[in-house]
């Protein structure tokens, strides 16, 4: 079995690398990807704990971008699989969008402070060394102050957008994060496109200029997607030439998501090699 989405300390999820990848073993997964949000930072430690457990490793991130539509801007997030992690281009806008959202998450931190018992340093002990800090880390904090009881109800009641509280960050043109990958060696994928209860989400005329510009795939099989969307999914994947994807999202406790409960066929996996600068860890 082969999960293409998780993520762990790295950026957002509750589990260090080598725990994502233990997880992986005692699903029964042969392949797992690693794809924290904007940071490749998780792939060292990951690797070591792939090679002991005998479980093969596609290094990858989730990159936040935007993509203008006729009804404004939609926030896309873009899995990068197999690409070179030091190419300078991607990796300064990965440098760029990392600052800015510890700036936002600051940001956000000074305006709950008004409201509710938390400072930066309550989100900075959710946190490890080199973490991406985002909003997940500030609902941890809330919870561990008491003001929620878990995860969801912050981004429910006070971290979504709309809130006085929220902070939006930067995030680069969807186009060129697809070019930018693809100039680094890597194969993009489009995360969760029909996850529309997390809010707006994209045309599929904007889909299809992502193609043009050489997106290689959809993540279709996901959670937040319903069966209805996962065949309009699957056949603008068929029309387009793209690539189709299952991954769990995992985020060890920071999410319902359990590892490998969506997942991705051997076929797809050695298209996505194929195309890839780096090669599968095994």
């Amino acid at each position: 079995m082969i999960d293409l989405h998780t993520h762990s300390t790295a950026s957002d999820g509750t589990d260090a690398p080598a725990q994502v990848m233990e997880a992986a073993a005692a699903a029964g997964l042969t392949t797992v990807a690693l794809t924290d949000h904007d940071t490749t930072s998780g792939w060292s430690e990951a690797t070591d704990a792939a090679v002991r457990l005998g479980v093969a490793l596609v290094r990858g991130a989730e990159i936040s971008a935007l993509a203008e539509t006729a009804a404004g801007r939609v926030s896309v997030h873009l899995l990068a699989y197999l690409h070179d992690p030091a190419h300078p281009a991607l990796l300064a806008e990965l440098e760029k969008t990392r600052a800015d959202r510890e700036t936002r998450a600051q940001r956000m931190v000074v305006r709950l402070a008004e409201d509710y018992p938390i400072t930066w340093d309550d989100v900075l002990a959710q946190t490890e060394p080199g973490t991406t800090i985002g909003r997940p880390h500030l609902a941890d904090a809330l919870v561990a102050s008491g003001v929620v009881g878990d995860r969801d109800e912050a981004f429910a009641t006070m971290l979504r957008p709309g809130t006085r509280y929220y902070v939006g960050h930067y995030a680069p043109d969807a186009a060129d994060v697809v070019r930018a990958v693809r100039d680094a060696g890597g194969v993009p994928v489009f995360a969760h496109p029909g996850a529309d209860a997390r809010g707006r989400i994209v045309p599929d005329s904007t889909i299809a200029e992502l193609a043009a510009a050489g997106l290689a795939g959809l993540e279709v099989d996901h959670r937040d997607h319903t069966p209805a969307m996962r065949d309009h999914l699957r056949d603008l994947a068929g029309a387009l030439g793209l690539l189709v994807t299952g991954s769990s999202d995992y985020h060890g406790r920071g999410k319902l998501n359990r590892i490998g409960e969506n997942t991705t066929a051997r076929e797809v996996l050695e298209a996505i090699e194929a195309q890839g600068k780096l090669d599968v860890v095994r």
